[in-house]
């Protein structure tokens, strides 16, 4: 499993190793002690994906918002 630090992820890296994290604490094969860790591996890669949807969402709506058409969240701050 990469060890690679999870802000450096676009959002498919980041899905991928969550989706190893998983199947990792799934199987149970794991000691607790590393459990413990891949279950906070497991957090921030969520948090990372989630932030990275959220961003993806705002420039959608933007784009939306510039064209006039119908947005559906608040457009970005200071714009």
């Amino acid at each position: 499993m990469t060890e690679k630090p999870v802000a450096g992820m676009n959002f498919e890296e980041a899905m991928a190793a969550l989706e190893q994290v998983v199947g990792a604490l799934e199987r149970g094969e794991v000691p607790l002690d590393q459990s413990i860790k891949l279950y906070e591996r497991g957090a921030a890669l969520k948090a990372h994906c989630a932030a990275k949807l959220a961003e993806a969402e705002e420039k959608v709506e933007l784009i939306r918002a510039q064209e006039g058409r119908a947005v559906g969240t608040t457009p970005l701050e200071g714009m």
